[in-house]
């Protein structure tokens, strides 16, 4: 049997039909009060969502974290920075900040993420470098699921994003959850109003 022969039996005999691929709108699990669902969700992988005025944000800092001395920020809002992270020449030299407080660019009720993509962190290793992160969301940048949050994303302007959730975890020892493994050992998301 030549080749010819076997192309066409196998069009003559091709069951597949075609079809309607399936319609994606309103496609994804969504949910009546996306703010919990983000807290349920991001305390499940060790972290904390709390819901803050935006000028409570100096005060939450300083009640999560009283005796933390080096905290590197450029949220607007924060004025406990002592440290400037765009400063650094090389990123491994952020190594001992023990805070950076993050502006997160929206935030996932399903998994508990924050979208981050902030042009004006020069080292995007401050997200995972620093000992403890503080996420700052707007209060109404926050999405059902991912099929949402994918819809959001843009890099026009930027050339790195991360989908962060909680403090640095690992499940790889005995499928044992350890916090704080390979970054940041406490993670807070601060959603402002």
């Amino acid at each position: 049997m030549s080749r010819d022969d076997i192309l066409k039996s196998i069009n003559e005999n091709n069951i597949v039909k075609n079809c309607a691929l399936p319609d994606f709108l309103n496609f994804g699990i969504t949910f009546e009060n996306k703010i919990e669902k983000f807290k349920q969700m991001v305390q499940s992988v060790g972290g904390e969502a709390i819901c803050i005025k935006k000028e409570q944000i100096d005060e939450t800092i300083k009640t999560l974290y009283p005796d933390i001395k080096s905290i590197a920020s450029n949220v607007q809002g924060c004025t406990l920075s002592t440290v400037d992270s765009n400063e650094t020449i090389l990123p491994h030299e952020l190594k001992d900040i023990e805070l950076a407080v993050v502006k997160g660019e929206f935030a996932v009720a399903e998994n508990g993420a924050v979208w981050m993509q902030n042009s004006q962190n020069r080292h995007r290793a401050l997200y995972f470098i620093a000992h403890n992160i503080v996420i700052v969301v707007n209060k109404e940048d926050i999405v059902n699921n991912m099929h949402e949050a994918y819809e959001k994303i843009s890099f026009e302007n930027s050339t790195y994003g991360v989908f962060v959730s909680g403090p640095s975890k690992t499940a790889d020892i005995e499928q044992s959850l350890v916090i704080g493994a390979h970054g940041p050992k406490s993670g807070y998301v601060l959603f402002v109003e």
